[in-house]
C-alpha cells in the first residue's frame, strides 16, 4: 500500500468501522473503469468532486453516484454555495491528494460535505481510497458517518 492509502485506512479505523482498500491492477480515473474493473453499477461508485466555494475559496466536498451528475443550480439553492470548478493545485492543496484518487476522508484540510441522495439506492457503495487504483466499499449509512455530510437531492433531473 501506499503512504496515501495508509492515510485513509488510519482515518477509516478511527471510525471502528472495519474497511479494506482494495488495490486495482491499473488506475481507475472514471466511474465506468471502476465499475468494470470491480463488476459492480456504475451508480455504486461514489465520486468524489471537488468544487472550489467563490464566495470563501473554500473546497467543498460532493459525494454523488457515478451514473449522475451534481446540478449546481441545486447546490447553489439548497445551500447558498457559487461553486466553480477546482484545478488540480487546487485539489491537492485542499484535499491532500491528486484528482482521481480523492477519498471521502483524511483531507488536508477539513472539507465541506454534501452527499446526493441518488447513492442511497445502492445496499453498498465503493469510493476511492486515495490513489487512482485504490477503492474501498461501504454502505451509505457508513458513508454518511465517516464523511459527517448532509443528504441532499444534488443530482441532474
Amino acid at each position: 500500500m501506499k503512504p496515501a492509502n495508509e492515510r485513509v485506512m488510519q482515518c477509516l479505523g478511527s471510525f471502528g468501522i472495519e474497511f479494506e482498500i482494495r488495490i486495482l491492477p491499473a488506475a481507475v480515473r472514471t466511474a465506468k473503469l471502476a465499475a468494470d474493473a470491480l463488476g459492480c453499477e456504475v451508480g455504486q461508485i461514489a465520486n468524489s468532486l471537488i468544487f472550489r466555494n467563490r464566495t470563501d475559496e473554500q473546497a467543498v466536498l460532493i459525494m454523488c453516484a457515478g451514473d449522475r451528475r451534481v446540478d449546481l443550480r441545486k447546490v447553489k439553492l439548497q445551500n447558498g454555495f457559487e461553486l466553480g470548478k477546482a484545478d488540480a493545485e487546487f485539489v491537492r492543496r485542499q484535499t491532500g491528494f491528486a484528482i482521481g484518487g480523492v477519498p471521502p476522508v483524511a483531507h488536508a484540510m477539513p472539507l465541506r460535505c454534501l452527499l446526493d441522495e441518488s447513492l442511497q439506492r445502492h445496499a453498498e457503495v465503493w469510493a476511492a481510497a486515495g490513489t487512482p487504483e485504490s477503492v474501498f466499499r461501504m454502505s451509505p449509512a457508513q458513508l454518511h458517518t465517516i464523511t459527517g455530510g448532509v443528504w441532499q437531492d444534488l443530482a441532474e433531473d
